[in-house]
């Protein structure tokens, strides 16, 4: 059974086939393209049209490669934003960027608003206060009079927006639902006085489909312009980190997870949501996974900050940084010299991420990062440090302790965030797959059509097909006394 997952991320997307072959599951990447926003003015967008155009392109190549034996697509993406489509079925303008700076101050301005608090918000939700949450946007377009409310019919997730594209069909998938902040999770379903409350209409909101759902098949018009069959597309775990965790190969059911790349997501899958004063106060979120999971887990800025300093370096030297160049650079500079916390809300979206770092340590009289090498050590020894924080809050939100770190998704591919992340916690790291969230996406697409059993034959599947690399920590009371002097810094402790 040939399955196609469109795995989108913030910064590229492809179309991955995954084929099963007596127990064993093989990957090719069918197609890969560029995922850029689109700056206008002092407002920053998404590229959705074009981004469509790439997911039709990696479905008619996968076909044609595959000599038309695809049986199912599944799409998923980063969550949070979402397009308004209106009576007519039509898309009303370009969604908003996450980075977008119009919700920047919408945080407060929501808690502000009649009945509502932090602790209100939370119990109702029980997801993580970040300010490009979507009823953080929804409340930033009622207060700027964004016409296109006042014609909106449906909201639509990004992998919702884009199935409703190939299909037809309007669905809402659980998985993203929850990352909104508007979805309650002990009634399991949109919360009416939080949608009131910012003043949007409770139509726009579908009822949430769980993963594993048969949502549409190509619609005429899409198989007669690529060529191809009416393929059925299956609600996978559409928020991308929920289909990474899906691929996570854990032998033990309580496990601790990374899902690293352009963000870190870090937590442990539970059957239900952690609602505590305890999770509230540590800022952790509840996110809906598949097979009937919840993710408890906390965002964490990841290597945008490596990525963006990158590109201001290589725009600076008018050619292309090597990636091992950067690496050898940071292993070479002086250890421990100077941290940041990556959750610094001036790491979002600075227009000079090396100068943001660089303003973070002068404002905390420690040594100032100058070069390459001791600015990206910086960033990856802070990196791993955080990670011991957010693995340690999450023993004590579940009372369990985990033995390692299961690392999945491309920024596994930088060993040296791997090895000081083992350093940093003290405990083995077990990295892989690299193709975490398209994996996880086919795992969800066999499950449904019969092909896989369940979640367990899936990770069992997985851990046989692809490999796993250990990293056993090292250097620990080195590490262990830089964990003191980053969580005095931050004060963690």
């Amino acid at each position: 059974m040939k399955a196609l997952a469109i795995d989108l991320g913030a910064g590229s997307g492809r179309a991955v086939v995954g084929s099963i072959e007596e127990g064993r599951i093989s990957v090719r990447e069918a197609h890969r393209f560029p995922n850029e926003p689109v700056a206008v003015g002092n407002r920053l967008y998404w590229d959705i049209l074009r981004l469509y155009h790439e997911v039709k392109q990696g479905i008619r190549l996968a076909v044609r490669q595959e000599n038309g034996c695809i049986g199912s697509i599944g799409i998923d993406s980063w969550a949070v934003d979402f397009g308004l489509i209106s009576g007519s079925g039509e898309l009303l303008g370009n969604p908003y960027h996450y980075r977008d700076a119009h919700t920047a101050d919408a945080i407060a301005e929501v808690l502000a608003l009649p009945g509502l608090s932090e602790a209100e918000v939370f119990n109702r939700t029980g997801i993580q206060f970040l300010n490009f949450n979507t009823i953080y946007q929804l409340h930033a377009l009622v207060r700027d009079g964004n016409p296109a409310l006042a014609k909106a019919e449906r909201l639509l997730m990004i992998p919702d927006l884009l199935r409703y594209f190939l299909t037809g069909e309007m669905h809402s998938e659980f998985t993203n639902t929850t990352t909104t902040q508007l979805f309650n999770p002990i009634r399991g379903d949109w919360d009416d006085r939080l949608i009131g409350a910012i003043g949007i209409d409770r139509k726009l909101f579908l009822p949430p489909v769980q993963p594993g759902t048969r949502v549409g098949r190509l619609r005429p018009e899409v198989t007669a312009e690529l060529g191809v069959p009416a393929i059925p597309l299956i609600a996978v775990g559409e928020h991308d980190t929920a289909s990474a965790v899906a691929a996570v190969p854990a032998l033990d059911e309580h496990f601790a997870y990374l899902s690293c790349g352009t963000w870190s997501l870090m937590g442990t899958e539970v059957r239900a949501p952690v609602i505590t004063d305890e999770a509230r106060a540590m800022n952790f979120t509840n996110e809906g996974g598949v097979c009937g999971t919840y993710r408890l887990l906390k965002n964490i800025m990841g290597l945008w900050i490596l990525e963006e300093c990158k590109r201001r370096w290589e725009k600076e030297r008018g050619s292309r940084l090597d990636y091992a160049e950067m690496l050898a650079a940071a292993e070479a500079a002086p250890a421990f010299r100077s941290f940041i916390d990556p959750d610094d809300g001036r790491f979002l979206h600075p227009p000079d991420m090396p100068e943001a770092i660089r303003s973070y340590c002068r404002e905390r009289r420690q040594p100032v990062p100058e070069s390459i090498g001791e600015t990206v050590r910086c960033i990856l020894e802070s990196l791993a440090l955080k990670y011991r924080y957010v693995l340690e809050c999450t023993e004590r939100l579940t009372g369990k302790t985990y033995k390692g770190l299961h690392m999945v998704g491309g920024g596994l591919r930088n060993e040296l965030l791997c090895r000081y992340t083992a350093a940093a916690l003290g405990r083995p790291v077990w990295a892989g797959p690299t193709e975490g969230s398209a994996l996880g996406n086919l795992a969800v697409q066999w499950i449904a059509t019969g092909a896989i059993k369940d979640i367990a034959e899936a990770r069992a599947m997985i851990r046989a097909s692809f490999p796993v690399r250990t990293y056993e920590p090292a250097d620990r009371e080195a590490w262990t006394e830089a964990y003191r002097k980053f969580a005095a810094l931050l004060a963690l402790a």
